[in-house]
């Protein structure tokens, strides 16, 4: 019983919704949609349970998703089916007569944990001490928004895992060295990728507050946010080893926020959606290890039944914290809406939200 109240404080949820069928409540979303028509845009984003990517009205990254809710402007309401720092996005991109819910407010993302802004400004302060006027920031969109906002205001820009090279390279034209936060590991195999050598990558560490560097400062190029993605962390070489011992043929493709050695041993390298336009182009009868997120693994083995597709670690959970919106707590946000109230609505101060664009704005200037 005191778990079960607990639950309930903590998300929110009436019980009702954890008694109904999964049909039962397909059919209420469905519903709603139908009486509130374009009023209503849900995003869902890849990562996602089947149960409720089967209801969204678009599937992408986080960044498209935004995007796409912005250019919906009939959308009063978007209900976000992903994390925090994707409903923020929503919102700073989206317009002042837009409303933005995200179902479950535990839905967040360890790695956009892993950067706050007080840690940041401690972290600028030093760097600028040690480096003058010479360092840039970027920052992974798996940020919170004041750390893209930090980013806005000192000329710096978003990325993505998509285009993290091209903004990378024209942060480099810009300044001497780049601060890239808070993904280590992107950082990292972007900046190789681009020829910078693993000698001129420092590693700033915000907890102990240190640099992690052993050479001559002034040979420092990239300084890289000791943060990381709690899944694609624990991809590993011996996985990848393991699945090639079994079937000689298998092609290993990864997300670039894997480790600078599994990316490195790997046949493929790229986003989310370089994965997906990969798996979808390949052979039939041709076999992949896929290393990232488990729900789209299962999704795409489903989806291409003529390949034969596995997580490079199908012992791997899914992300705890992006599978929070589920089932339930979308219908009930939806049913909260017919019913005349908004709950867990996103919003970013407003000048928060102005800086944060303009790092976005940056990126699509450079992008387009």
């Amino acid at each position: 019983m005191v778990l079960e109240n607990w639950l309930r404080l903590e998300t929110g949820l009436p019980e009702e919704y954890r008694q109904m069928s999964e049909e039962e409540m397909a059919e209420r979303v469905r519903a709603v949609k139908g009486r509130f028509g374009r009023r209503l845009f849900i995003p869902g984003h890849h990562y996602q349970k089947d149960e409720v990517i089967r209801l969204a009205d678009a599937t992408g990254d986080s960044l498209q998703l935004a995007k796409l809710a912005a250019e919906n402007d009939n959308a009063e309401y978007i209900v976000f089916c992903g994390v925090h720092f994707m409903a923020e996005t929503a919102d700073i991109l989206t317009g002042e007569h837009q409303i933005v819910i995200l179902p479950d407010l535990r839905a967040g993302c360890s790695m956009a944990d892993m950067a706050e802004l007080r840690q940041l400004e401690r972290a600028w302060e030093q760097l600028t001490d040690w480096f003058g006027d010479t360092v840039l920031p970027l920052t992974y969109v798996n940020s919170k928004a004041e750390i893209k906002a930090f980013c806005g205001r000192k000329g710096g820009a978003t990325v993505t895992s998509s285009n993290a090279a091209m903004m990378l390279s024209w942060a480099l034209s810009q300044k001497e060295r780049v601060l890239f936060l808070p993904d280590q590991h992107l950082g990292r195999n972007t900046a190789y990728r681009l020829g910078v050598p693993l000698s001129r990558m420092a590693v700033w560490d915000p907890v102990e507050e240190r640099l992690e560097y052993e050479g001559d400062l002034a040979d420092v190029r990239v300084i890289l946010w000791k943060g990381h993605c709690s899944v694609h962390e624990k991809f590993t070489v011996a996985q990848i080893r393991a699945w090639r011992r079994r079937y000689p043929d298998i092609r290993v493709i990864v997300h670039p926020e894997c480790t600078f050695e599994v990316v490195q041993e790997a046949d493929e390298v790229g986003s989310t959606s370089y994965i997906i336009q990969t798996l979808a182009a390949a052979p039939a009868g041709s076999r992949w290890a896929v290393g990232t997120e488990m729900n789209l693994v299962n999704r795409l083995s489903r989806m291409h039944p003529d390949k034969t597709i596995v997580s490079l670690n199908p012992t791997m959970c899914p992300c705890l914290t992006m599978n929070r919106i589920d089932l339930p707590h979308l219908t009930w946000a939806l049913d909260r809406l017919v019913a005349g109230e908004v709950v867990n609505c996103i919003r970013v101060d407003a000048a928060v939200a102005a800086d944060a664009k303009r790092a976005i704005e940056r990126m699509f200037l450079q992008c387009r």
